[in-house]
């Protein structure tokens, strides 16, 4: 027994080593900065440093849930999570589903190809195209405004509707194509001879793909909406930076960029404890999400991710 285990371990000794980069990745960059996370129960002095700065408990919990910005950063957060959540995460799935009932190879990866670029596209090109589109004087909306109105068009940037529209709806354009791959490797391992059945039993091409595609990749689709639910209190940061101005202020921002603002950004003023309790906060949100969605997962669909 104990030769058979040695004989084993030795086959995968390669492998194990391989880990090794991994897991000290993860240590030092995931793990060793939580120590870093007391700042938000201290009052951060830079002469002190994260060690010897005075505790203060919950304080800066408090000061961050009777500022004047909580309700407003938090509703924003969960407006645009939610929205995108329901605007963009049904897309890859359709289109997925639909890709694979084409049936010419060539049409199908030159379409893959297609949908997949946008998602290379940086942020910061992709945040500059849509204040060029958008733009109410030499922008497309402009001209087309100049033509059939003859006059400029409304800045759709300068509105709180516009910007959360602008936010959700181009990051479903960005990144439905590339989201897809997921559930594309999942219709691939769908028994041929359960859509032959269907065939015999007079079943359509649609309603194969509702009673025999759909179900084969529900599996998939709930541990991909456990783990976006996951992230439901973190819609990003620098994308709503770049699109965010004083005009839509209202709707952009977020726990994300007020924490930043708090910790970084304003020169002279900088508060890191209130930046990190902030973040913490954020963070504990998004593990009672998990936590929550998985446990409801699994009770309905015997689907999650523990």
């Amino acid at each position: 027994m104990l030769m058979r285990l040695r004989k084993k371990y030795k086959n995968w000794l390669p492998l194990y080593l391989y880990l090794i980069i991994p897991i000290v990745y993860i240590i030092l960059f995931k793990y060793v900065p939580m120590a870093g996370l007391q700042l938000a129960f201290k009052k951060f002095k830079i002469l002190g440093g994260i060690w010897g700065s005075p505790w203060v408990g919950l304080k800066n919990f408090e000061r961050f849930f009777n500022s004047y910005q909580f309700t407003t950063v938090v509703t924003n957060t969960l407006t645009l999570s939610l929205y995108s959540i329901f605007a963009g995460f049904p897309f890859p799935i359709i289109f997925a589903l639909l890709l694979n009932c084409v049936e010419k190879a060539r049409i199908k990866k030159t379409v893959q190809t297609i949908t997949y670029m946008p998602h290379f596209i940086s942020t910061v090109v992709l945040v500059g195209m849509i204040l060029q589109i958008c733009n109410p004087n030499s922008g497309l909306v402009g001209k087309i405004s100049m033509l059939l109105t003859g006059s400029k068009g409304t800045d759709i940037m300068a509105t709180t509707g516009g910007f959360t529209n602008l936010f959700v709806w181009s990051g479903v354009w960005q990144n439905f194509g590339w989201d897809s791959i997921m559930y594309l490797a999942a219709l691939t391992a769908v028994d041929v001879q359960q859509h032959e059945a269907a065939q015999i039993d007079g079943a359509s091409r649609f309603q194969r793909v509702l009673h025999v595609d759909l179900p084969a990749i529900l599996p998939t689709i709930t541990i991909m909406l456990i783990m976006r639910m996951g992230s439901v209190m973190s819609v990003g940061f620098t994308k709503i930076y770049l699109m965010q101005n004083d005009l839509n202020l209202a709707a952009s921002e977020v726990i994300s960029t007020y924490e930043y603002k708090r910790g970084l950004a304003n020169a002279g003023s900088t508060d890191f404890s209130l930046s990190t309790a902030i973040g913490l906060f954020n963070s504990c949100i998004n593990l009672i999400m998990i936590v929550l969605v998985n446990a409801i997962c699994r009770k309905v669909s015997e689907t999650s991710l523990w």
